[in-house]
């Protein structure tokens, strides 16, 4: 505990070199003091000062590491600093998360006599991850969805603050007569495994466990195995015709939010939408560290050894390598499979300007796509006006009811096309 507060207090003072000293190898080859600095002042930038620290709250985690949470104020907001701490007193892990301001509630359009939960393992062996599946209650055999979060260490949920966007449509979806399946990304589960791979990719990241995942709901006996289908939600969606290429036996995608535009330029873009909101010294070191580091992802030169510090997001030269060959608007063209892809209108991480535009000039041809966009709603499909920005996240909030009735609705006519298909075949 006592390392977890000397590391805030370090932060405070700007120390971030003597940070960087107390990383174990594992962290230290993501992670460096630079990006440490730049994640620090942005939010300093932000929500102000610091105005108060605290009292730490310690919990045991996995294989010997000790989870240290401590809640930051600042003069207009917080935010909770969480550490994962070895035997050895090094940090394994190092996250600036949301303050939690309100517990997570149903959101109004969820009916939870209609449908019940359970837990499930999704994998198998040391890299098996933690799920939940909501199965509708009455005569079956029931279509199903496989649930993908997007980038990043989500938890089933894919927890944002006080909100669960991917709960919320485990529970729309299975209040309409949808089972559904979530389930911890391994990035989550097992962060130091993960860490220690260098060869890890999006598709370790993905692809196994969410092939996993439609055999579980396969097996299922309230299921229809052949109506099983993959939904994924900003890198999820991307890696979903990746997955569904995979596993032939995917009924069809539902794509939320799906980015299609190279990440080097993506992240350029986004820091560079942030900074024009919030204009100033930190803001400007992040587009110029972002943009440093998308150069060097997006370079002819890069190779298994360029270090993870000085690529985006700390993710490691083979993790950009495998992204670098993979087309998820061509793979998805090359699919037999239909579609439904969805758009937050107001959405400035994955935007209609610069990737919806993509998935609609590679499956124009497709008559069994279907495209609609939610103007109001931002990347995590809440809605709102006026331009959105990372702060709206901290509020509570609930996924669009539409987007939930769209997801219900296209599956729907499935149900009942491939009921009389079944029928006319067995006759």
């Amino acid at each position: 505990m006592a390392v977890a507060t000397t590391v805030v207090e370090m932060a405070q003072n700007g120390r971030y070199g003597e940070i960087e000293e107390v990383f174990a190898p594992p962290l230290r080859a993501v992670v460096s003091a630079d990006t440490l600095r730049v994640a620090w002042e942005a939010q300093i930038s932000t929500m102000g000062p610091i105005v108060s620290v605290g009292t730490p709250i310690s919990e045991p985690a996995k294989a010997g590491l000790v989870r240290v949470s401590i809640p930051v104020a600042y003069e207009q907001g917080g935010l909770t600093v969480v550490t994962s701490i070895d035997e050895a007193g090094l940090l394994q892990g190092l996250q600036l998360a949301p303050a939690l301001t309100a517990e997570w509630s149903p959101p109004p359009y969820a009916r939870g006599k209609r449908f019940d939960e359970h837990e499930v393992t999704v994998g198998s062996g040391a890299m098996a991850v933690p799920g939940t599946m909501s199965v509708p209650r009455g005569r079956g055999p029931r279509p199903a969805v496989v649930l993908l979060s997007g980038g990043g260490p989500f938890d089933q949920d894919a927890t944002s603050g006080p909100n669960k966007p991917l709960k919320d449509l485990a529970w729309g979806l299975a209040s309409r007569g949808v089972a559904v399946l979530r389930f911890d990304k391994v990035t989550h589960a097992h962060a130091d495994q993960v860490a220690a791979q260098p060869g890890f990719t999006i598709r370790d990241e993905y692809v196994p466990h969410a092939v996993a995942a439609v055999h579980l709901l396969q097996r299922h006996p309230a299921v229809d195995a052949a109506r099983v289908y993959v939904a994924g939600h900003s890198a999820g969606g991307k890696v979903a015709p990746r997955v569904a290429a995979a596993e032939p036996s995917v009924a069809g995608l539902v794509l939320l939010a799906a980015d299609a535009e190279p990440m080097p330029q993506a992240a350029v873009r986004v820091v560079r939408h942030l900074a024009s909101l919030d204009p100033g010294p930190a803001m400007q070191a992040a587009v110029e560290m972002i943009t440093r580091q998308a150069a060097m992802t997006d370079s002819p030169d890069l190779s298994p050894d360029t270090p993870a510090t000085d690529l985006l997001f700390g993710y490691t030269a083979a993790y950009y390598l495998d992204l670098r060959d993979y087309d998820p608007v061509a793979t998805a063209s090359a699919l037999d499979r239909p579609m439904l892809i969805l758009q937050g209108g107001r959405d400035f991480q994955v935007t209609v300007a610069d990737d919806l535009s993509r998935w609609r000039a590679g499956l124009a041809h497709r008559p069994d796509v279907t495209i609609r966009v939610h103007d109001a709603d931002d990347h995590m499909f809440f809605s709102g006006s006026g331009p959105s920005a990372p702060s709206d996240y901290e509020s509570p909030q609930h996924v669009d009811p539409a987007v939930v009735a769209d997801i219900a609705g296209w599956l729907a006519p499935r149900q009942g096309m491939l009921a009389r298909l079944a029928s006319v075949v067995t006759r």
